[in-house]
């Protein structure tokens, strides 16, 4: 047992001292990962739940907790952005066993897109089926104010159309197919409960349903790429997202998206305005009881 115990130990030095350098992850690497993490844990969750920047505080929710920090997961990308802990807490939410990324990492770090999904794949071989992705987004449509929550009905994969892409290389079936179908990624029965449960707890005025996009980032969009995603039917934007839920999809989850409007982005040319992340973290902050609120009343009555 104790040389199995030094093998495995070293196999997971390997192989978090050569990760950096893969442009894809083995199904063999996934499940030595997910495996570490369940002998450090006594939950088994079924529903995963990413938060995004400034949405952190979804924790709170979680009862009996069990927090493992990203340092000490081989392999896993590590947030070096204000308002993303870097912290895998699992719990009970309203009678559900979960697992919460408590931030996430972004392409604009210098992470791949195979790094930055890393985590979903590990997710799904714990056992989640059922995928919460949660963002702070620009809102692009002009109906939208700072402080709406809007359910991602569909999304715009413009980084996708450069290239960057997490499901570039080679294929393993025991993931998912070479070409997976995204014309569903958003679940329908999944965004029908969360707008059922916005009117229930008086939220109508606020919750909307809309088309998210990527922009790689770090950098804040300009007054034209905002006057073309609104061509393009872009309701709200964003950096990060779109590579989880392609990767979510890919390995058969079920997947639920939300973005809080924390600016209004910019769409005249020499305005004063400009965006900045220290307002997507006060609006994240000032809407967070609602999000909590929110999020729990669709974990509750969530079939798993």
């Amino acid at each position: 047992m104790a040389d199995s115990t030094d093998s495995r130990r070293k196999q997971l030095q390997r192989l978090d001292s050569s990760i950096d350098n893969k442009l894809s992850f083995t199904y063999e690497d996934v499940e030595m990962i997910a495996n570490h993490i369940l002998e450090k844990v006594k939950c088994r969750p079924k529903l995963g739940i990413i938060c995004g920047s400034g949405l952190g505080k979804l924790v709170d929710l979680v009862e009996d907790k069990e927090v493992l920090p990203y340092q000490e997961i081989p392999g896993f990308p590590v947030s070096t952005v204000p308002g993303h802990e870097g912290k895998l807490v699992f719990g009970q939410l309203r009678g559900k066993s979960v697992v919460l990324m408590q931030g996430r990492a972004h392409c604009y770090e210098g992470y791949t897109p195979q790094k930055i999904t890393l985590p979903v794949r590990t997710m799904k071989m714990m056992g989640i089926t059922t995928l919460f992705v949660t963002n702070a987004a620009g809102g692009v449509n002009k109906k939208y104010n700072i402080g709406d929550i809007m359910i991602i009905k569909d999304h715009v994969n413009l980084a996708g159309f450069a290239g960057v892409n997490p499901l570039v290389g080679v294929n393993d079936e025991k993931f998912g197919p070479r070409f997976p179908a995204m014309s569903n990624a958003y679940d329908l029965g999944l965004r029908q409960l969360a707008l059922a449960k916005a009117k229930e707890i008086g939220f109508s005025d606020f919750v909307r349903e809309g088309v998210y996009s990527m922009m790689v980032g770090p950098n804040f969009e300009t007054v034209t790429e905002c006057k073309i995603l609104s061509l393009l039917l872009v309701d709200a934007t964003g950096m990060s997202t779109i590579p989880e839920v392609l990767v979510a999809k890919h390995c058969g989850m079920r997947v639920f998206g939300m973005s809080l409007i924390t600016n209004v982005v910019i769409s005249e040319y020499d305005s004063p305005a400009h965006a900045n992340h220290q307002e997507v973290l006060e609006t994240g902050e000032r809407r967070s009881k609602d999000l909590q609120q929110l999020v729990a009343a669709i974990v509750a009555d969530l079939d798993l």
